[in-house]
Parts: C-alpha cells; sequence; structure tokens
C-alpha cells in the first residue's frame, strides 16, 4: 500500500491562519472532485474559520471521559473506516486524552498515512521539539505539546503561513483570535512585537534548513556538483599551521557579513598518511572554528586542490579562503601550488587568497643523511665501504689483463648499491667517490694517474657516480619514509587508544592524563593552570608521583596556552615525541574545559530546580493556601460583624467552616514543612513495629466522609510492619485521598495487604482514568497537577511526599495499572520480624534490598 502525503502547515503563532488555509486548501480540493473529510478542526469560536467548514464533511469526534469531563477527540478508527482520500487533522502537536489509542496526535496521523491516506495539518513553531526550549526563553512561556521535529520533516510539503507582527497585533485587537476579556492580557505578554519577531524568524529559519536539506537531495538525486548559490557558505582551508588562526578569523568575518552564512573549515589528509600536520595546532583550530559558529571536517585526498574543491562542491560552497603559499619563488617555478591550482579550477567558487606573516618564508625540510637507518646499520655501511674498496680493487687488479673497464665499473657499481643499502647515503658516496678515483688511477689508461684518455671512459666514470648517488638516495629515502610510516602509526594507535579512554572514562582528564604516563613511561603528569599573585601556579589535574607546582619541576613543560601548561616528570622527551606530546596537551585542555562546562551545568540544573521549586511553592502560596485562608477569615469576620444576628445554625455553619478551612491549611503547611525537610534530610522518624490492621482505619477516619464505601481487605494473621506511625498514617491519607478524588461514583477504592519474603504491601486500588506510563514518574514531583484541571485541589505535594517518606521508612510507593482501568498505588514496607531484628538473617535483607529496587525499576 502506498504511504498517504503528509502536508504540514506552519505557522510562527497562533493566529496567523493556519486552520483557515488548511480548510481553504481542503475546499479546493473538494471542488476538484477529491473525497475530503474533516477528522478533527478546532475553531477557537472564530467565526470565519467557522465558516470554512460549510459543505465540508466532518467525520464525528469520539468522545472521552477524563476524571469527571468529557473531551472530544479525533476518532481515528471512524476515519479508517471511512477512507476518504483527504482528511484535514489540526493541531499536530496534540496530547490525546489518556485512554486513547495513540497518546499523540501525530501518532494519530502517522497511523493515518500508513492507511494510504493524505492528511493536510498545522502546528506553531513553538511546539516543534527542538525549538522548544528557546521558545520558553524568548517568550516565558512553558510548551508541554511537542512534536519531534523528525515527523514534520518527514512532510512532502511544508506551506509557512507567515504574518508580520503588526498585522497579527491588528487581527488580535480586533477580537479575531481571542475573546475580548484576554485580548490586552495577550497584547502584554505573549503577542508582544518583539515575541512575534523573534518567532516569526525562528520558524523562517526552521523552513530554510528544511528546504536546504530539500535542495540537497534534489541535487544528489540529479548528480548536478555546480555551485547554487542558494545560501552563502564560507570554506577555510587549513594545514595545522601557524597561519591557520588567521585564516579562521578573516572567513568568519567574510560569512558575518551575511545573514545565516554558513562557516566550515576542512584539512585534507594526505593519502600517505605521512605528511600530516602538527595534530596540536589542528586541536586548536578546530576549538576556534567551533567558538565562532562554524564546524570543522577533514577529508581524505592526495590531490589537495582536487579534494579542497571536491568537498567544497559537495556542501555547495560559496566562498574558498586559502592562506597564500608558504613556498619560495624557485620552489614555485617548478610547481604552482596549492592556492593557484584551487584557483584556477574553482570555477564559480569565488576564492580568496589570504596573506599572512608565514607567507613566502622558504622552509628548508633537510633530512639528516642516513636519518632514517639504526646508528649500527650507518656503521656497518662505513664498513663496507671502507674495507670492499680496497679488497675489491686488490680482487680486480690480479684480474686486470682478463677484464675491461665496463665490467670494473659495474663491480664497483655493485659495492656502492650494497653500502647503500647497509648503511644509507653516506657510506653510499663515500663508495661512488672512491670507485672513481681507485678506476681513474688503477683501471682507466693512462694507469697511476689522475687523467683520461678516451672520452668514453669519461661519459663511463661520471654514469658510474650518478647512478651510485640515485641508487644510495633512494635506499636513504625509502629507509626514512619506512621510519615515518611506522612512526605515524604508532601515532595513530596511541591517539585512538587516547580517544577510546577520553570516550568511555567517567573522568575523560584523568584517563588522558593516566594514558600520556603509560605511553611515555614518566613518574607524574600534571596539568597546571596560572593562578594569582601569590599562588602563579595551580594544579588543575595530577597523576602519579608527586605533583608538579610550577613547570620548572618537571623534565618536560609543553605549553598549552598562556594560561596552562602540561607538566611532565620522570625523563627527559625525545624531541620526535614533542609534537604527540602537544596533541594530547590540546585535548587535556578541552578535557579540562568539558569537565568545567558540565560542573557548571550540574550547578545550574540544581538552581534551576531550586528555582522552579521556588515558583511553584510561590503559586501554591499566592493561590492555594490563600483559599483557606479567605474562607476562615470570611467567616470569623461575619461571626464579629455586630449588624448581623446569627441563629445557632448559621453559627454553628460558619465555625465548622472556619475549621475546616483551618484544618486544611493546617495540612497544607505540614506538607510544605515535611516536603523542605525531606529534601533537607532533617525529618525526624521513630522507626517501630506498627499493625498495619490499625493504621488502616485511622487513615479512612482521618477523610472522613471522603472515605464513604472504601473497601478494606486485611487478614488478621498479617505481620506488623517496620515504620513511624504518624508517617505511615500520612502516606496512607495522602494516597488514599488521591484514589477517592479521582474514582467514578459508584466505584470506590480499595485497600488490600498481602505479605511475601519479609516485605508487606498495602495496595490502594482505585478504577480512574489511570496514568500513562510515560507520565507514572511525573506524578511524584513536588508541585505535579498531572491532568487536574483545577487549582483548587492542593499544591500537588501528596504524592510526592509520600513517596519520599515511604522511602525515609526504608520501603517504595510505586504505581501499577489496576486490571481493567485504574491505578493501584503499591506502598511496600519492610515486616517488623525482618527490618526490626538485630539477628535478621543477612540474605533475607539482601532479597529485601533487591525486591525493593526491583519495584523501583518497574
Amino acid at each position: 500500500m502506498t504511504r498517504g502525503h503528509l502536508r504540514v502547515y506552519l505557522g510562527a503563532a497562533p493566529g496567523v491562519g493556519k486552520t483557515y488555509k488548511m480548510l481553504e486548501e481542503g475546499r479546493r480540493r473538494r471542488e476538484r472532485g477529491t473525497d475530503v473529510v474533516v477528522g478533527f478542526v478546532e475553531t477557537h469560536g472564530r467565526p470565519f474559520t467557522e465558516a470554512m467548514l460549510d459543505g465540508l464533511e466532518v467525520v464525528p469526534r469520539m468522545t472521552m471521559p477524563y476524571r469527571g469531563s468529557d473531551f472530544t477527540e479525533l476518532d481515528l478508527d471512524a476515519v479508517l473506516a471511512r477512507r476518504p482520500d483527504v482528511v484535514l487533522v489540526d493541531e499536530l502537536a496534540h496530547t490525546n486524552v489518556p485512554g486513547s489509542g495513540n497518546a499523540k496526535r501525530w501518532q494519530d496521523v502517522d497511523a493515518l498515512l500508513d492507511a494510504g491516506i493524505d492528511v493536510l495539518t498545522t502546528v506553531n513553531v513553538q511546539h516543534l521539539e527542538s525549538l522548544n526550549d528557546v521558545v520558553e526563553a524568548i517568550t516565558g512561556v512553558p510548551q508541554r505539546e511537542t512534536v519531534p521535529d523528525a515527523v514534520v520533516r518527514r512532510a512532502e510539503q511544508i506551506e509557512l503561513v507567515d504574518m508580520t507582527p503588526e498585522a497579527l497585533r491588528r487581527r488580535m485587537a480586533h477580537g479575531n483570535i481571542y475573546k475580548p476579556e484576554k485580548i490586552d492580557a495577550a497584547l502584554g505578554n505573549y503577542f508582544r512585537v518583539g515575541n512575534l519577531t523573534a518567532l516569526r524568524e525562528l520558524a523562517l529559519l526552521w523552513l530554510a534548513d528544511k528546504v536546504d536539506e530539500q535542495l540537497d537531495r534534489y541535487r544528489t538525486d540529479h548528480g548536478i556538483d555546480t555551485t547554487w548559490e542558494t545560501r552563502e557558505r564560507v570554506v577555510v582551508a587549513l594545514t595545522g599551521g601557524p597561519e591557520g588562526d588567521t585564516l579562521i578569523r578573516r572567513a568568519a568575518r567574510i560569512a558575518a557579513r551575511t545573514k545565516g552564512a554558513d562557516l566550515l573549515a576542512v584539512h585534507v589528509v594526505r593519502g600517505d598518511g605521512l605528511a600530516g600536520a602538527d595534530p596540536a595546532s589542528l586541536t586548536r583550530q578546530h576549538l576556534l572554528v567551533e567558538s565562532l559558529g562554524g564546524t570543522y571536517h577533514q577529508v581524505l585526498g592526495g590531490d589537495v586542490p582536487r579534494a579542497l574543491l571536491d568537498f567544497a562542491r559537495g556542501v555547495n560552497a560559496t566562498q574558498l579562503v586559502l592562506g597564500a603559499s608558504r613556498r619560495g619563488r624557485l620552489a614555485q617555478m617548478f610547481s604552482p601550488g596549492v592556492g593557484v591550482t584551487t584557483t584556477a579550477e574553482s570555477g564559480t567558487i569565488d576564492v580568496h587568497l589570504v596573506t599572512h606573516e608565514q607567507a613566502h618564508r622558504v622552509r628548508l625540510r633537510l633530512g639528516r643523511p642516513g636519518g632514517g637507518l639504526a646508528p649500527r646499520r650507518r656503521l656497518l655501511g662505513f664498513g663496507v665501504a671502507l674495507a670492499g674498496l680496497p679488497g675489491l680493487t686488490a680482487a680486480l687488479a690480479g684480474l686486470r689483463g682478463e677484464m675491461a673497464l665496463p665490467s670494473d665499473i659495474l663491480a664497483y657499481l655493485v659495492l656502492a648499491v650494497a653500502a647503500a643499502l647497509v648503511g644509507g647515503l653516506i657510506p653510499a658516496l663515500i663508495c661512488a667517490v672512491g670507485g672513481f678515483l681507485l678506476l681513474n688511477w688503477f683501471f682507466t689508461p693512462p694507469l697511476y694517474q689522475f687523467t683520461i684518455a678516451e672520452r668514453e671512459n669519461v661519459l663511463a666514470l661520471i654514469a658510474f657516480v650518478f647512478v651510485a648517488a640515485a641508487v644510495a638516495t633512494v635506499v636513504d629515502q625509502a629507509a626514512r619514509r619506512a621510519r615515518d610510516a611506522a612512526r605515524a602509526s604508532a601515532e595513530a594507535q596511541t591517539l585512538a587508544t587516547l580517544a577510546g579512554s577520553v570516550l568511555h572514562g567517567d573522568n575523560p582528564l584523568q584517563a588522558l592524563l593516566d594514558r600520556v604516563r603509560e605511553s611515555f613511561a614518566l613518574t607524574s603528569v600534571t596539568l597546571l593552570e596560572r593562578g594569582g599573585e601569590h599562588d602563579p601556579w595551580r594544579i588543575a589535574a595530577t597523576v602519579g608521583g608527586p605533583p608538579c607546582t610550577a613547570p620548572s619541576d618537571g623534565d618536560t613543560e609543553v605549553p598549552i596556552d598562556d594560561d596552562a601548561a602540561l607538566v611532565l616528570r620522570g625523563h627527559p622527551l625525545q624531541a620526535a615525541d614533542r609534537r604527540l606530546i602537544e596533541a594530547f596537551a590540546a585535548h587535556a585542555a578541552i578535557a579540562l574545559r568539558h569537565q568545567r562546562l558540565g560542573h557548571q551545568a550540574a550547578a545550574a540544573q540544581t538552581l534551576e530546580e531550586v528555582d522552579k521549586l521556588r515558583t511553584a511553592l510561590l503559586s501554591a502560596v499566592s493561590h492555594d493556601l490563600r483559599t483557606p485562608l479567605a474562607s476562615a477569615k470570611a467567616a470569623v469576620g461575619s461571626l464579629r460583624s455586630p449588624d448581623i444576628d446569627f441563629s445557632p445554625e448559621d453559627t454553628e455553619e460558619l465555625l465548622a467552616t472556619a475549621e475546616e478551612s483551618l484544618d486544611r491549611l493546617t495540612r497544607l503547611v505540614e506538607n510544605l514543612l515535611d516536603m523542605s525537610r525531606l529534601q533537607a534530610g532533617a525529618l525526624a522518624m521513630t522507626l517501630e513495629p506498627v499493625g498495619v490492621g490499625e493504621a488502616i482505619p485511622r487513615a479512612v477516619d482521618d477523610l472522613g466522609p471522603l472515605a464513604v464505601g472504601v473497601r478494606i481487605s486485611v487478614a488478621d494473621d498479617l505481620p506488623e510492619v517496620y515504620a513511624d506511625p504518624a508517617l505511615l498514617e500520612r502516606v496512607l491519607v495522602n494516597v488514599l485521598a488521591n484514589a477517592v478524588r479521582h474514582s467514578p461514583p459508584g466505584h470506590p477504592p480499595m485497600i488490600g495487604v498481602s505479605e511475601h519474603a519479609g516485605l508487606v504491601d498495602i495496595r490502594i486500588i482505585d478504577h480512574g482514568p489511570g496514568i500513562p506510563a510515560a507520565d507514572r514518574d511525573r506524578v511524584f514531583q513536588p508541585f505535579q497537577r498531572l491532568g487536574d484541571r483545577d487549582n483548587a485541589t492542593g499544591v500537588g505535594l501528596g504524592l510526592a511526599l509520600s513517596r519520599g517518606l515511604a522511602e525515609a521508612m526504608g520501603g517504595s510507593l510505586q504505581p501499577e495499572h489496576t486490571p481493567g482501568g485504574g491505578l493501584t498505588m503499591t506502598l511496600t514496607l519492610p515486616s517488623a520480624d525482618v527490618a526490626g531484628s538485630d539477628r535478621a538473617d543477612p540474605a533475607l535483607l539482601t532479597h529485601l534490598d533487591t525486591r525493593r529496587a526491583g519495584k523501583a525499576e518497574r
């Protein structure tokens, strides 16, 4: 079956006309003969929107009872049974009433699409999951209903319903969005010009990203590799050299000139893996790019200009920033260089060649002769040259009459090649020069003179020296490259191990420093930071033996930047190892930075939780505590009034009202205080054996008339529980009150008790609407009124406090689904025979802890 097509009408704010546009499209399709039905449309009482429904078939909604009220939802089964060509479904991010087939409306839409039905729907930008926190920061209004971005991005068509902030505010002022009593508050809060402008920009940018994805997909599908300048993208090429910072900042300034431009940095890794850049410099430049809002990339390529241009065209870049060549003019005469070649082949991409301090500074990279061979091999090569020359000369002198000069030259050439293979360049050159002189003296007429009679002999001897030197050079370079390859492989393996230890460790910085110490056999590794006047250096992290308190205390200092250094103690490092150590040092700085950011984030999260708690507390004080105070004050004030004479019955009723209000106020204040004590760990309790058969009736009696009809099933032979009597009663009262409040008429809650393996389970069972599995942990958050439609039922502390008290007594409180519908709260406490006995079996206590943990996991 072909999946249906999804069309989304995206708006920046309520009232821009998304639903109107969707209905307009539905009417247009119906006029073309398409079978169109309305699955769910919310008009919000707007007359123009309601008028658009005329003439369209509307599928009746499904009515869902929830906590004493009736709510209407999309009837998914009815729409699937009707099987239209197109269905209109409003408010994609809507959360369905508990008990519906799907938790979210976008899941209903997904089911319709799977059935081959095209869907037209609407959503506001504040409901997109990726922008939810951004919108809350702008408007100050949290959005509880969200839809995953991927759901909207999968749509075949997304249409932005746009409107200027001024026009939207005029529409609001004319009463076309909200009712008159809400207009002033909306215009002064959510619908301020600044808020609407920011939301509009968010919607435009999000849609631009979606269009960009579609464009990339189209270019890939049609094999288009030319640049389409739809968005400014600046690519900066990095070599890891000192000029990289200059290039990155110049590219960032170029990108900043255009709103929404992208900055991308790319480093081309040579295919042979031997001419790699300094990893420490690349790491620092990587951080700089990201700090400027760009992204860092690495590509593999033997031809650097072609690799750069392939990457630039692949990301649809418009500008490419390169550094001016550091090669000298003589080198540029033989090869034009990366910059010139890239510019010549760039096509429509603009290339910027940026000058810098390192430009045209010739870098002499002369290797040490024989540097690729071990000292023993070089000595052996000298031995072959110095011993082989006289020995070969004596042997050839004895055969002078039997061998011609060409044969003698070949013999000396074989000796030079052998010296090159064994000892490298210098022994081979000695062998070549010595062979040339010996051939001239002993075997080239006239003999025993450094003169040559025939011209062809001159050519032969010169060719001999050239071939010997060439072979020696090739052998030496091969040995050096083999050494570099082995070193590069070792460095790569070390860096890979470093990355693994950093990624998988709980403490990346500690793991990284440990890896440095182990890899280089050091005694200690210390990361130092600049301190104050009295303490110039302070230890940020250290591993191993006694730490270094200053850079001068170690054997090797590796500066990271002006304010940090990595100090190594144990033995001096070889110069060849310093490059790898610098890479470690750069990663150590990154790990330290991430560690600090993690600590700051944790501190910020704690402050955020405290702020949320304070805000919720103030909200509770402003409403829930004020209500009983106002009731009690009104009752007492009426009784004290000299203008009214109350009958005894009226007086009794007013006193009862005042007492009930003050009792309610007392319970609220006690809950608040106990919650504060729980969070501070200062709640006093006395644990002792308590009879369950006595505690449950007392809790039922405390609820008074609310608990009429509650059924209790407690066996006579149940053991006592180990708990605080007063706190246990508080827990039972809170949980039972919640069950009574949400139980349907005629179906009161039931309390059942059972015992197994040293644990006593008290189950409070109701047959109300229940709680979705995904929301069961949320009901235990302080000040949470999950699903409550009013603010007069308490401050939302009952269940949070109950769980805290249960855990403080060594038990647990877990929600479960009631078979047939509803919620079962299970309070688990240790029996007095197990938890209260000093002679309790350790295995049984372990089983108690395990079962308690298992209940928490469920």
